[in-house]
């Protein structure tokens, strides 16, 4: 090991003090392996330093009651056990063995890590588990069900060529091309067929029928189940003008799609990106770091004005227009002849490369087929349980309960889909958990990360703390007088933090 990556802080298995810790925490080493020592309560643990996500500081995070969680993207873990039990972390850290001898507090030897899931267990009824969806949410649910001991089939059916990956990557770094293809999925393959879990690749589903208890695949073939779990997930608006079907022009939402525009932008001189939402923005950001010159058009006044206010929308187009984004705001593209886009303000730009990024729409098709209740999302309680019992729906086409904001939401976060899945999962086993995570999502422009826990689709007051255009804030939207969220830049601990307070005043 190099003289830089040698762990930092003091050796801890000569001992150290609390009065050596900093707000309940101190990083040092065991060996060449970081540790990092945690207060919780009265008891010291010694974890891993890093989150099995991205790797963020858990020595900058929160510690509630004898868990852990990441400042970046809000996973945690379990001090006692170091298993990840919140997404978006996946894989659970290494733990060591705490003594005490006299006010010394020493690390001793690393535990053994927890065994992968597996299907090698004994196996409650019932046995047949189908779930329709690779992507979050499926994914989430099928290790979970491993996970919490499910020994019974595990099908997930998949129309998408690829395997769960992790999709925030294809319109961030992996579109950037500062991740490695390798990065993208969950698990390999080797995961699936250790767990026995039968993942069926582009695999379509043409229906499901809730009376006899069985799906019908695109090839006609009927699979029975005892449970079901619909985790269809979304698909991107199409652009409905003239030239839209172009093979210059993309959206942005599978690895095919990610690939595709990475493949256009080996040759392309001039982007045009329809539409300045997260999606939108990010590919720009993007498109930017390969070094093309892009452009933005949408109808919008300011970027993201509708869901972080005019303040931080103001600073968004600006943060890219340093970065060399061209915006028309307040219009949009008429039509697209070749690689001439006319705007509805008469101007014309240019581009060998388009990328459409106007929203998205649950795919709902199968459930309201299958007469699931269904409004504008498919209608779930708050175990995630369709009309139909024994049928759940978890990620972009779940509409539930939300007892934070009081209001039955549906929302297309990453995070929350994982969530749900493990939800789901537990209550497809009869656990009947409630689902009452506090929305979270992150977006990434160039070096700033933008953190946003709740949900507010709408709100009547903004309050700023910290300075917006300074890179250090944190932003609460209130609606009479209530916090429905929460948004921050580099103010990591405070988003955690408005996150637990969230958590513990629902309803």
């Amino acid at each position: 090991m190099s003289e830089d990556n040698k762990p930092s802080g003091p050796d801890l298995t000569r001992g150290v003090t609390l009065a050596e810790f900093k707000d309940g925490k101190l990083l040092g080493h065991v060996g060449e392996e970081g540790v990092l020592l945690v207060q919780a309560g009265g008891e010291v643990f010694a974890i891993e330093p890093a989150c099995s996500h991205y790797h963020g500081p858990l020595a900058e995070g929160l510690v509630v009651d004898d868990t852990i969680r990441c400042p970046w993207h809000h996973a945690c873990f379990s001090l006692r056990t170091g298993e990840a039990t919140r997404p978006p972390a996946l894989s659970a850290l290494a733990v060591w063995d705490v003594a005490r001898d006299g006010d010394r507090i020493l690390v001793q030897r690393k535990r053994e890590a927890p065994k992968p899931p597996s299907a090698h267990r004994s196996a409650p009824s019932p046995e047949k588990f189908v779930i329709v969806g690779g992507g979050a949410a499926g994914f989430a649910a099928a290790e979970t069900l491993r996970r919490e001991g499910f020994a019974g089939a595990i099908t997930m059916l998949s129309n998408d060529g690829a395997m769960p990956v992790d999709r925030p990557n294809l319109s961030k770094d992996y579109l950037a091309g500062s991740a490695p293809e390798d990065w993208l999925p969950l698990r390999g393959e080797d995961f699936y067929r250790d767990a026995g879990i039968d993942l069926r690749l582009d695999t379509p589903v043409s229906a499901i029928d809730a009376k006899t208890r069985s799906v019908t695949l695109g090839n006609g073939d009927k699979l029975p189940f005892d449970r079901l779990l619909l985790a269809t997930g979304a698909e991107p608006v199409r652009l409905r003008i003239p030239g839209a079907d172009q093979p210059h022009v993309h959206t942005l939402r599978s690895v095919a799609d990610s690939r595709a525009i990475i493949e256009a932008a080996g040759s392309a001189k001039r982007a045009l990106v329809i539409g300045a939402s997260f999606i939108g923005l990010e590919v720009a950001a993007s498109l930017r770091a390969r070094k093309i010159e892009v452009h933005v058009v949408a109808p919008e006044e300011r970027p993201m004005q509708k869901v972080l206010g005019p303040d931080m929308g103001d600073f968004v187009r600006a943060l890219h227009e340093e970065n060399g984004v061209n915006f028309h705001l307040e219009d949009t593209v008429e039509k697209l002849d070749g690689t001439r886009a006319t705007l509805k303000s008469g101007a014309v730009i240019e581009a060998d490369l388009v990328v459409v990024g106007i929203g998205v729409k649950p795919r709902l098709a199968l459930a309201e087929h299958a007469g699931l209740a269904a409004d504008r999302g498919v209608s779930v309680s708050e175990y995630l349980e369709t009309s139909v019992a024994g049928i759940f729906a978890a990620g972009d086409i779940a509409r539930w309960p939300d007892p934070h904001s009081r209001q039955t939401i549906r929302v297309e976060h990453w995070v929350v889909a994982q969530r749900q899945g493990q939800t789901a999962a537990r209550n497809m086993l009869g656990k009947r958990e409630r689902f009452d995570a506090v929305p979270f999502f992150w977006s990434q422009h160039y070096d700033v990360p933008i953190n946003y826990v709740g949900h507010a689709e709408s709100f009547d007051d903004i309050a700023i703390y910290g300075s917006i255009s300074g890179r250090d804030c944190l932003l609460k939207y209130s609606k009479g007088g209530r916090v429905l969220a929460v948004a921050s830049i580099y103010r990591d601990l405070d988003n955690l933090k408005a996150e637990l307070e969230m958590e513990r005043s629902r309803g």
